[in-house]
């Protein structure tokens, strides 16, 4: 079985991990975008996201020989360790509903803003837990100065959201406007501002409209899955902060699986390796998904149309992406772990600074931010600046597990 046991080895892990971690949202999120139902696209990724997880157990938890107080995956599997099998999978289960939570709360609110305020929670919540389940092995004086930085974010990150929401409002109604006085007298039309006037001419014609304007907002709402024109603001922020709060929950289940701090195994009973605890970890994550995606295509929420079983089979439109999607989430988790088991779990949460990879797509693929208000940027630039002062910070409280 092969361990991460250096310092180095475990930054790069979390690294890693936080480049997958911050790319499979912004592909779950372009594919609701293009109008492929989130049930479909969730059902998908979560195959592949359990796949990693059998790759990464049969792999890393195979290599070399088997020993007494580390054995390996399949040796593992056979012993009695089920009170830390137990933590392992409801450590799944709220990562499987927070993940779930969250392919609704990113067409509400945005990529991302839904990732810092999320990973924000999961900090304050699951760094605090993990560093006493720890016993203490992070640098306390390091460590929650950094978590400090993650709370600071969740308020910038609600101010972002609620600043570009009015600088949207007030798009569509200066296009509404426009157009009401582009149906008028063309004298009318040549003494609008260079401003409405553009946007009058990119209604009229073919062409693609530019992000951030009122048409590009009114073309992407025609095309997505998730109608977002009408819905209240306090919706998605409920959505977002439920799946912080499921997140801030699953590193610390995961601790107490490997580590058994509150000492449920029989004497003589190893502790959970990483790779096992993982398997368990997304078998149950499986598990959970599988039943509520499927609930969910016969039961919609926020007036998405219903599908079925059998529709969700004959859709082949962004499968590919939704199975890359889940394979880079199980990948990171499981690279996040390897890093936590050696440095230290408090540490490893400094893979939740995935907002910077996320805003990056979002910037880059969505348009997001596009044409804001000077006070929107200048929100935006505080809170990505709280998040890489939070993750060098965070990344420089790591310990060593003896």
């Amino acid at each position: 079985m092969y361990l991460v046991e250096s310092k180095g080895g475990a930054i790069a892990c979390m690294i890693l991990a936080l480049l997958s971690l911050g790319t499979w949202p912004a592909i779950l999120t372009l594919l609701e975008r293009r109008g492929r139902l989130p049930q479909h696209t969730y059902l998908d990724y979560t195959i592949t996201n359990l796949l990693a997880a059998i790759i990464i157990a049969f792999t890393f938890g195979q290599i070399g020989s088997t020993k007494p107080d580390s054995p390996n995956f399949i040796t593992q599997l056979a012993q009695d360790n089920w009170p830390s099998v137990m933590f392992a999978m409801a450590g799944g289960i709220v990562l499987s509903l927070g993940n779930l939570a969250t392919q609704y709360a990113w067409a509400l609110v945005g990529l991302s803003v839904t990732e810092v305020i999320t990973s924000s929670i999961t900090v304050v919540i699951g760094s605090t837990l993990n560093y006493f389940l720890d016993d203490k092995i992070n640098k306390a004086e390091i460590l929650f100065p950094g978590v400090a930085c993650f709370l600071i974010a969740v308020f910038l990150g609600s101010a972002v959201h609620r600043s570009n929401a009015d600088d949207n409002k007030a798009k569509l109604r200066d296009f509404e406007k426009a157009k009401q006085e582009a149906s008028g007298p063309v004298t009318e039309i040549e003494t609008n501002s260079s401003k409405d006037l553009e946007t009058n001419v990119t209604n009229r014609t073919s062409a693609k409209p530019k992000e951030g304007t009122a048409s590009f907002l009114i073309e992407l709402e025609k095309k997505r899955a998730i109608k977002v024109f009408g819905k209240k603001k306090i919706i998605g922020l409920g959505i977002t902060f439920f799946a912080g709060l499921c997140f801030s929950l699953f590193s610390p289940a995961f601790n107490l699986a490997t580590n058994d701090q509150w000492n449920r195994l029989k004497q003589g009973v190893p502790k959970l390796v990483v790779y096992t605890a993982f398997f368990y970890f997304s078998v149950s994550c499986f598990i959970i998904a599988l039943i509520l995606n499927i609930g969910l295509l016969y039961y919609p929420v926020l007036g998405l149309p219903k599908s079925s079983f059998k529709a969700y089979l004959n859709d082949w439109n962004g499968r590919g992406w939704a199975y890359l999607a889940g394979f880079l989430c199980g990948f990171g988790n499981g690279l996040q772990f390897m890093g936590g088991q050696a440095a230290g779990y408090a540490a490893a949460d400094s893979v939740q600074a995935l907002p910077l990879v996320s805003t990056f797509w979002g910037v880059v693929l969505f348009g997001e931010y596009r044409r804001s208000s000077r006070k929107t940027y200048l929100l935006l630039l505080s809170m990505l600046f709280m998040f890489i002062s939070a993750v060098a910070v965070l990344m420089a409280s790591s310990g060593h597990r003896k």
